[in-house]
């Protein structure tokens, strides 16, 4: 399962530019503030941080911007954390990011992040037992009042993209799925427009590790 994920989103990445994937925004700005509120909402400050299916973003060097480090940036596609790793080359804080090619259900962290940030992975898992397994790798990875931010398509959200099927979530149900390990700070819903102007319902969810 783990080499089909890879090969699909290889090739998506191969063959599309940045603002030929439904999922580009040229900055990162809801995850940066939702981030730096989740954090100032526990009393913590910067610090380890992992993103989640990183793909091309620009959130690696807007993280670092902030003050975040070290930056995990995590994803199963080889072909995009390259395009990443390209761009973080040319900064002279490039040793404060980590690359990590894998599959987030088969990534096994050693813990100590203080944030957690995933925009768009949760969704494509759409069995209970994925979502359990993600569930419990983020409460191994985050340590005790860290934080977790995390979007997934909204209940008026699409149901599918890049060809496969998805999940769906308001607010309720990601606090429901990452109790008892997290508990809920904040939630908001935010429509996305892709680059050819379709509107996309995302919701937002900000939770801290107990």
């Amino acid at each position: 399962m783990t080499a089909d994920r890879s090969r699909h989103w290889d090739a998506v990445y191969t063959s599309k530019a940045d603002v030929e994937t439904s999922w580009y925004r040229p900055r990162a700005r809801t995850s940066v503030r939702l981030l730096a509120q989740a954090v100032a909402a526990t009393g913590a400050v910067p610090g380890a941080v992992v993103d989640v299916g990183a793909g091309t973003s620009t959130l690696v060097e807007e993280l670092l911007d902030d003050g975040w480090s070290p930056v995990t940036a995590l994803d199963v596609s080889e072909a995009a954390l390259e395009r990443t790793r390209a761009r973080v080359a040319e900064r002279a804080d490039r040793a404060d990011v980590r690359f990590v090619v894998s599959d987030v259900l088969e990534w096994r962290p050693a813990g100590g992040f203080d944030a957690w940030h995933d925009r768009a992975v949760f969704h494509f898992l759409t069995e209970p037992g994925q979502q359990a397994r993600y569930v419990a790798t983020a409460a191994r990875a985050v340590r005790t009042n860290g934080v977790l931010v995390i979007g997934t398509f909204g209940p008026e959200g699409p149901e599918q993209c890049s060809g496969l099927p998805v999940a769906r979530h308001d607010v309720a149900a990601i606090q429901e799925l990452f109790a008892p390990d997290f508990e809920l700070l904040s939630g908001e819903t935010e429509v996305h427009r892709t680059p050819w102007g379709a509107e996309q319902q995302f919701t937002w969810a900000s939770l801290r590790r107990g």
